[in-house]
């Protein structure tokens, strides 16, 4: 199956990074390289554009599809490490990260990220480390598991499904995508299945997910090493699709520009901590033109940072 890359709000990404020729930017979530494309566009050959994904699929698609910019350097790593995968002394004009699973790792059935396709349970966005999600399920004890669909996914029957997963890996290991769907219809009881917007099984895919890739947990580190590599009046954009995210970003961002912890009432500051910049533009959403199109762009959040060091 080919890489396809429907870049989500790429007008709104390309409106606040503001491109221009002879600039320095990275795409630490490069995926098909659609957004990457038309930043290399308006560099007009040149500056520097770095593209980042931990997925060698994304990496071998995208190198071939931009292989006619000659200032495009694909990196294989995780955008969490962007301080030891960017060349020594490199600072960015701009930088963005589309966060999530995508569209090509959930159309290719053998990722074993959809609920819609029987195939092996792997998730894992770099296929070349890490456990499997079917090691996962098959490992994780009862209160993790529920924790991680409630905390995650916002799982109403946490609780059930992860009782109902320690039932069904005592008779047989989960092995399968549908093994992991059949544990959440055991577990949610059919009318309420039946009044479900979308598949019911999607949350504990999306939780599943999370935790196999590690997703979270360094995420207000590594958007703060992000900033670390922009260069004064840089720009940081970065995409969420689901409120976990988004939040985890929203309040990453808030401290950076208001890291303060001095009492509220304390005449100077004291702790030393100084601002970083400036959040700007709000929660941006996905026009209705491009809800129409791209239904992807319908749960999209875009936040952006702009880096300001201290006069």
């Amino acid at each position: 199956m080919a890489f396809h890359h429907e870049p989500v709000l790429l007008h709104e990404v390309l409106e606040y990074l503001a491109p221009e020729k002879g600039g320095v930017f990275a795409d630490g979530t490069l995926g098909g390289g659609g957004h990457s494309e038309r930043i290399l566009m308006a560099l007009s050959g040149e500056g520097m554009h770095y593209g980042i994904d931990r997925d060698e699929a994304a990496i071998a698609a995208a190198t071939e599809r931009l292989k006619h910019f000659e200032n495009f350097r694909a990196l294989h790593g995780n955008f969490h490490y962007v301080k030891t995968l960017l060349p020594e002394g490199v600072k960015l004009d701009g930088g963005l990260l589309d966060l999530g699973v995508s569209s090509y790792q959930i159309d290719t059935p053998e990722r074993g990220f959809s609920y819609h396709e029987n195939a092996p349970l792997d998730m894992r966005m770099d296929t070349s480390s890490g456990i499997t999600a079917a090691e996962y399920v098959n490992t994780v004890s009862e209160a993790e598991f529920a924790r991680i669909l409630y905390e995650y996914a916002d799982e109403k029957w946490a609780a059930r499904i992860a009782k109902v997963l320690m039932e069904k890996r005592r008779e047989k290991p989960l092995e399968t995508t549908f093994d992991l769907v059949k544990v959440v219809d055991a577990a949610i009881p059919k009318a309420v299945r039946r009044k479900d917007e979308g598949h019911p099984a999607r949350r504990t895919f999306q939780a599943v997910r999370i935790a196999v890739n590690d997703e979270l947990a360094p995420l207000e580190k590594a958007l703060n090493d992000w900033v670390d590599c922009l260069k004064d009046g840089g720009r940081l954009c970065v995409i969420t699709f689901h409120s976990l995210e988004d939040r985890l970003v929203k309040r990453a961002f808030r401290t950076m520009q208001n890291p303060c912890i001095c009492p509220p009432k304390a005449p100077i500051c004291v702790c030393g901590r100084k601002p970083r910049g400036k959040a700007i533009g709000g929660a941006i959403k996905a026009t209705r033109e491009e809800l129409n199109f791209n239904s992807r762009s319908h749960s999209a959040t875009l936040r952006v940072f702009e880096k300001r060091e201290e006069q």
